[in-house]
């Protein structure tokens, strides 16, 4: 069964009420629309992966690995009885380490690999005149090393995401910034 990006939007809209929890994952759609245009996949799914990777995280913040609930195994139950498909429940549930699903496809080493950069480059973005203008791999790096700007963000998820996706950093960092930028206003930024 196909899902829509407007079937996608609902859920979102009905399960996230906190904004900057919302542009997270706006941000994340677009950097995995993005690839998946790059990489000559289907961007509608990648796209609605990316949007509802974390659509569970307000009402489920505290995972329990070992009875696999809390997020994102919750959301991947509410997606699967609405009958979302298993390539994208996969990638949701191993964008979380602790959920044990090792991330073998493409869409799902993306989706780790672009997750935390969103984060932290919109952090950076919002530190800067020019926001997401301009903003170039070295500016990020630069932040990356100061360990207690946007602390939260795992800079070892990163660090792997880049690796599994088996990319160059420049290269990726870069890539996410400008598949940032059009939608630069719907991330507040």
């Amino acid at each position: 069964m196909t899902k829509t990006s407007g079937e996608a939007q609902k859920l979102l809209e009905e399960w996230v009420q906190n904004e900057a929890l919302r542009r997270h994952m706006y941000a994340v759609e677009a950097a995995m629309r993005a690839y998946a245009k790059k990489y000559g996949e289907d961007e509608n799914l990648w796209g609605i992966t990316g949007l509802l990777h974390d659509f569970d995280y307000e009402k489920y913040p505290h995972p329990d690995q070992a009875a696999k609930s809390g997020h994102p195994f919750e959301g991947v139950k509410v997606l699967e009885g609405q009958g979302y498909p298993p390539e994208m429940l996969e990638a949701i549930l191993g964008h979380a380490i602790y959920s044990g699903v090792p991330r073998t496809s493409k869409m799902a080493k993306t989706l780790f690999a672009v997750d935390e950069l969103c984060g932290f480059i919109v952090a950076v973005a919002r530190m800067r005149p020019t926001k997401l203008e301009g903003m170039e791999a070295s500016s990020v790096k630069k932040k990356l090393k100061d360990k207690s700007f946007a602390e939260k963000v795992s800079r070892e998820d990163i660090e792997l995401g880049i690796i599994e996706m088996e990319i160059d950093k420049d290269e990726h960092i870069n890539f996410v910034i400008k598949s940032l930028q059009p939608v630069a206003q719907n991330l507040g930024l």
